[in-house]
């Protein structure tokens, strides 16, 4: 039975979990990807309804007449080097998209660190321990932007080709699946250090000129002046930026997509 053809009323019992077998083969790469992937494997979304996806999204796949491994061999113990490599490419992509999105949280965790704000924590059920709020706000503006742009869309469009680039069952390139890893951890970092760049600078400045007033007149006390100061600025840098952050966040995360592309169609 080949990889695009449903079961027909009347059909065998093996056929049929032959067919299953199929499918669930077909779920691997979608599921992984949905497990690490932000917007889709945050554990705001119940497992129930990544179950569901999954099974939703892997039908055209069955339907669109991809090559799948036949029930044979999914049954012997070759099929296990096979699973194991459906879900290394789907946990890969979910992470290359998880590591550009942390550039916003990492920027909102500088700016919040720099302006002393990094105590106004809370638990964030993404990241699955306290974060600061500044950087859960600056994740959720990212996620916010994603959507809009309709990202969603565009990521899961490019796993489904994937199937027809990176045919199931087959080696993919691990030096560059390794390599992409690598290279969205160095985008994290610079594109984390782009979006944090002009609140940071501004602040620094600001500590630089209360370091030198405190220390030209040793009687005002830096934590009853400099704290309150520069608590204003930050909030009100932060207002002022919103415009230039939504630009950025966009950059990200059409970047993001682009790695995310490159990395299933080389695989």
């Amino acid at each position: 039975m080949g990889g695009g053809e449903f079961p027909l009323p009347g059909m065998g019992l093996s056929a049929v979990m032959g067919w299953l077998a199929q499918y669930v083969f077909a779920m691997l790469r979608i599921g992984a990807f949905l497990l690490a992937s932000p917007a889709f494997g945050g554990r705001f979304v119940p497992l129930q309804v990544r179950i569901a996806a999954t099974a939703v999204l892997a039908l055209p796949v069955m339907a669109g007449g991809v090559a799948l491994p036949a029930p044979a061999e999914l049954a012997g113990l070759s099929a296990l080097a096979m699973v194991m490599t459906e879900l290394a490419l789907g946990l890969v992509a979910g992470l290359v998209l998880a590591l550009m999105f942390g550039a916003a949280s990492l920027a909102g965790d500088r700016i919040a660190a720099t302006a002393g704000l990094g105590f106004a924590a809370q638990y964030d059920p993404a990241a699955g321990g306290q974060t600061p709020v500044v950087a859960q706000l600056f994740g959720l503006v990212l996620i916010m932007v994603f959507f809009s742009l309709d990202g969603h869309l565009v990521a899961i469009r490019i796993v489904l080709e994937s199937y027809v680039a990176v045919p199931p069952g087959s080696a993919p390139d691990l030096p560059a699946l390794v390599s992409a890893g690598i290279v969205a951890g160095g985008r994290m970092f610079a594109l984390g250090a782009a979006v944090m760049l002009p609140v940071v600078s501004v602040l620094l400045l600001l500590n630089l000129a209360v370091g030198v007033l405190t220390r030209s007149a040793p009687t005002i006390n830096i934590f009853s002046f400099g704290f309150p100061v520069t608590m204003t600025v930050t909030l009100v840098l932060l207002y002022l930026t919103v415009p230039g952050l939504v630009v950025a966040l966009e950059g990200v995360v059409r970047e993001a997509l682009e790695m995310l592309a490159g990395v299933l169609t080389r695989g």
